[in-house]
């Protein structure tokens, strides 16, 4: 368990369907054209909502900013947009061909399998690659990932989301993950020993990929090599809606680019700690400030802002003691950081394929029940972007439901 041990506390430190059914079984090995065993294929949650999705990447350039990780290049991301779509087009992947490789060899060795014996590019998602927009006008969510982390990571939310009526933007933050760009390069992954540094960058990241979306709904291109996006896409986009979450450093970069940025209406962290060391080191300005916006806290294993809970966390207090928007926050008391990220249905499903013990499971993602967390993460944050992106009222925000006994509301 050393990888998540390890993510477990950089992102403490930097921070940050039908609902019945959750298919937990992927899909068979198959052989390739050699006749070699390929890799084992992941089947990801049925998202809830009534919309089919679809999904295109963007390659952005910030011509004004160098990179932060001193690769003496001008600033390059790769972003995601996800959407309510037509259901036609090929299944886009799970990730990038080169990227995935890297991606789920991580993952696979951090579960004492072999390299190739998870299978990342040939797993589908839901999406349709580049299909057409399906209607106009809808509520922006963008997606921050963990310190560290792929925004691949992310993919069961933001799939759920797009499929309820959302236009979800995942950022993929390079320097800290493998990041595969048009051109077939990977970015390089550097040490993550300067959290500041990452918090900043992130923070310019997020404030670039909204203007570029500016320019994307004003009817421009903003993708750096001109690749065609799909059909009314920039007129789906309603920026005067729009939230952000993210999980771990990603929760703590949607509280920190609200603070400067009030492009953002609403933010949601799933379990990001709000200051640089945990559990002593200095608070962040959106602890130290709070926010007159609405903000989610959504902690696992006892993150708490409440003194004497089994995680304190001196930042989501002082964030509680100084928030003037709308606040809420909420615990996964049985789970753990890893389940608020795809690990909470990728584990589970590799370690029945492959019979691995028991603790694999429980160390990556606690006690708690991989579906009903997952039914219930994706119904929290529905709700939250709900009430506060559209003004519908949302009753599941205000106590606790017996639909979701995973969930607590921590006062």
């Amino acid at each position: 368990m050393t990888v998540v041990s390890r993510r477990r506390v950089l992102g403490l430190v930097a921070s940050g369907v039908a609902a019945s059914a959750v298919p937990w079984t992927a899909q068979a090995h198959v052989g390739s054209a050699s006749g070699v065993a390929a890799g084992y294929r992941l089947r990801l949650p049925r998202p809830t909502g009534p919309y089919p999705i679809g999904t295109v990447e963007l390659h952005l350039v910030d011509e004004r900013r160098q990179d932060p990780w001193g690769s003496g290049r001008v600033r390059e991301l790769m972003v995601s947009v996800w959407y309510p779509a037509f259901p036609v087009g090929p299944q886009a992947a799970y990730a990038p061909a080169k990227a995935a490789v890297l991606l789920a060899d991580e993952l696979g060795g951090a579960l004492g399998l072999q390299p190739g014996q998870l299978d990342y590019a040939r797993t589908a998602t839901h999406a349709r690659r580049s299909a057409p927009v399906l209607g106009r006008r809808r509520p922006v969510v963008l997606y921050s990932p963990g310190l560290g982390t792929s925004r691949i990571l992310g993919t069961n939310h933001v799939e759920d989301l797009a499929s309820r009526g959302y236009v979800v933007v995942t950022i993929d933050h390079p320097g800290e993950a493998p990041v595969q760009f048009p051109d077939g390069s990977v970015s390089s992954v550097v040490p993550l020993d300067d959290v500041r540094t990452a918090i900043r960058a992130r923070v310019a990241d997020t404030r670039f990929v909204l203007d570029r979306l500016q320019d994307l709904a004003a009817g421009n291109n903003p993708d750096a090599s001109g690749r065609r996006l799909p059909d009314g896409l920039g007129e789906a986009l309603d920026l005067r809606r729009t939230g952000m979450f993210g999980y771990s450093a990603g929760g703590f970069t949607a509280a920190e680019t609200m603070l400067v940025d009030r492009r953002l209406v609403a933010g949601a962290n799933l379990d990001g700690t709000l200051q640089y060391g945990f559990p002593e080191g200095e608070l962040s300005e959106s602890a130290k400030r709070g926010l007159d916006r609405p903000f989610l806290l959504f902690g696992a294993g006892g993150h708490s802002h409440v003194p004497g809970a089994p995680m304190f966390d001196p930042s989501w207090a002082s964030f509680s003691e100084h928030q003037r928007g709308w606040q809420l926050e909420l615990g996964i008391p049985a789970g753990t950081h890893g389940a608020f990220a795809d690990y909470q249905f990728s584990v589970p499903a590799v370690a029945a394929e492959y019979d691995l013990p028991g603790d694999v499971v429980t160390g990556y993602l606690g006690t708690v029940d991989p579906a009903g967390s997952i039914r219930a993460q994706r119904a929290y944050l529905a709700a939250f972007f709900t009430k506060t992106l559209r003004g519908l009222p949302q009753p599941l925000l205000n106590h606790p439901s017996p639909r979701h006994p995973e969930v607590t509301f921590n006062r």
